[in-house]
């Protein structure tokens, strides 16, 4: 197993640490800052992983298919965390759940055909607005909640980037 695949696995086993500090652990003094500190560091990993693929030439069908899922996972559990604290809305979670599933399912569709949608710019800034939000309404940063609703707006976006590019499918 190549080393960008471990680091990608160890955002995985980040993710039920993240859940465990932020749900069930009150008698930990700093927990939400902690919690927060586990979820950067796990967001830091995305990066990291893809650019030690790239540099080391280890790029594996493997490591293409868990990234985003390890990905989705972390955003999606923190999301829904954040839901049972009664931190942030439901709808707005609702809105960033729904548009990962209907992008993971077009790019299912265009796998079957054997086509890539690549990623654009609008992922790459979906998944840094989801990140600083995430981090921010962990924190009590006042008016997190508010870039959090941003975020949904440039996730929407960005859905809608993927389905442009992915007119071919629908011929």
């Amino acid at each position: 197993m190549t080393l960008a695949t471990w680091i990608t696995l160890f955002r995985i086993f980040l993710v039920p640490v993240f859940l465990g500090v932020l749900l069930t652990a009150e008698q930990v003094p700093y927990r939400v800052f902690l919690a927060a500190a586990i979820f950067v560091l796990a967001a830091a990993t995305d990066g990291l992983d893809g650019y030690v693929a790239r540099a080391r030439r280890e790029e594996t069908k493997f490591g293409a298919l868990i990234d985003p899922i390890a990905d989705k996972l972390l955003v999606s559990s923190a999301l829904i965390a954040l839901v049972e604290l009664d931190q942030v809305s439901a709808w707005v979670v609702v809105i960033i759940i729904g548009r990962e599933f209907a992008v993971s399912g077009l790019r299912l569709v265009a796998a079957s055909e054997g086509q890539v949608i690549a990623a654009s710019i609008w992922g790459k800034l979906k998944t840094m607005t989801q990140i600083v939000a995430i981090t921010g309404v962990l924190i009590g940063v006042p008016g997190a909640n508010a870039l959090l609703w941003i975020a949904a707006v440039v996730t929407v976006l960005s859905g809608v980037d993927y389905f442009l590019k992915a007119q071919f499918l629908f011929r």
